[in-house]
């Protein structure tokens, strides 16, 4: 049997002609960038993450970019986040000059632990914002990390987390900013790169217009130094086809979560399986990922070797990273996040999953661990 990690062969077939045909109508209208679609996409956005405002970008890396240049952070200031996630949530903090100060993850949600981040700001007492991620589709304890915050702005790193909801709230409507990714492979994905902030405060909003478009406030007259990074209309009117069928599409992978954690239950599998914590009242499962107790590697590629496809995400924390070296970080200084590099592992649980598929994969994983 094969399970592929993803299938987007197998979403786009009954959404083909639907998507073909609003695609066309840009070609057909010649309004490519920032045209009605994109106002359009950025209105229904708006509404289904809960914020006054949506402001669409070339890419998810680009929307954490204007999120800290909106909010004035700059050359040598510091922002908090984790040396567990993507790239691009500190790859961000440093193009804008800032210096990315890390607090290691909670081991059951992957995301931002807020003791560490009292033990952090205690450290580093003039952070300018905190960058918690809702990873792999579960939002991060955002009370708790507001109430540590006191008033310095928190920017959500949501791309992995449309429709991720915390205590009946929507991420992207939780912190100062919420920024998203529609890169291909996301819940919600685009046909290319794409990416979105959403706020509630309206002066924000202006600016990050501003920002998308080199910072420019009317024609020709730049308040600020921004960037060009517009979200492409035929990618909006692509996206708002889709949006339509997101919530039927995450109800497939919560059905899918909940048949593994049962399966790997039942069978009595060695592996750690994903719980959501009680603030995570919805958990869209961008990722399903479990926790090894041996050998990581070998079992993927046991995985591999009978048609199961995972990924690994993250095998090196970002305080580990080359790049990173001069900000003085060595092997140890977050145990946690070190230990989920060699331990972690992504399972498919796209909408597209059958049942069979992933009864195979959990018994593929027994398999080797009796072995």
């Amino acid at each position: 049997m094969q399970v592929p990690f993803l299938d987007l062969a197998a979403q786009l077939r009954p959404l083909r002609e639907e998507i073909l045909s609003a695609i066309a109508s840009v070609v057909d209208s010649q309004q490519f960038i920032l045209g009605p679609e994109v106002r359009a996409f950025e209105e229904q956005a708006a509404g289904y993450c809960g914020t006054r405002f949506a402001i669409g970008c070339a890419s998810g890396s680009d929307a954490l970019l204007l999120a800290l240049k909106s909010l004035g952070i700059e050359q040598g200031d510091q922002v908090l986040t984790v040396p567990f996630t993507f790239f691009a949530t500190a790859g961000a903090i440093s193009l804008v000059g800032a210096r990315p100060v890390f607090a290691d993850v909670d081991p059951s949600t992957f995301n931002l632990d807020p003791v560490q981040t009292v033990a952090a700001l205690a450290r580093h007492p003039n952070i300018r914002a905190i960058l918690p991620v809702h990873l792999f589709g579960g939002c991060a304890d955002i009370d708790a990390i507001r109430e540590i915050a006191r008033g310095v702005p928190v920017i959500e790193d949501a791309a992995q987390a449309i429709g991720a909801e915390y205590k009946g709230h929507r991420a992207g409507s939780l912190g100062t900013i919420g920024c998203f990714s529609f890169y291909p492979t996301k819940n919600l994905g685009a046909f290319g790169d794409g990416g979105l902030c959403t706020t509630s405060d309206e002066s924000l909003a202006e600016r990050l217009r501003a920002l998308r478009v080199h910072g420019r406030t009317a024609d020709y007259y730049h308040q600020w130094v921004g960037v060009a990074s517009r979200l492409d209309a035929i990618q909006a009117a692509v996206l708002a086809v889709k949006l339509k069928y997101l919530d039927a599409w995450t109800a497939c992978r919560q059905r899918n979560a909940a048949l593994y954690s049962r399966l790997l239950a039942d069978k009595n599998v060695p592996v750690i399986a994903p719980r959501p914590a009680s603030y995570q009242t919805r958990h869209v499962w961008h990722q399903y990922v479990i926790r090894c107790s041996r050998d990581r590697d070998g079992l993927q590629a046991h995985l591999k070797s009978r048609g199961v496809g995972s990924e690994a995400y993250y095998p090196l924390a970002l305080h580990l990273q080359p790049c990173f070296a001069d900000l003085g970080y060595t092997a140890g200084d977050f145990p946690v996040s070190e230990e989920l590099t060699r331990t972690v592992l992504a399972l498919p649980i796209h909408a597209d999953l059958t049942p069979e598929q992933i009864d195979y994969t959990v018994e593929s994983i027994r398999s080797f661990y009796r072995a």
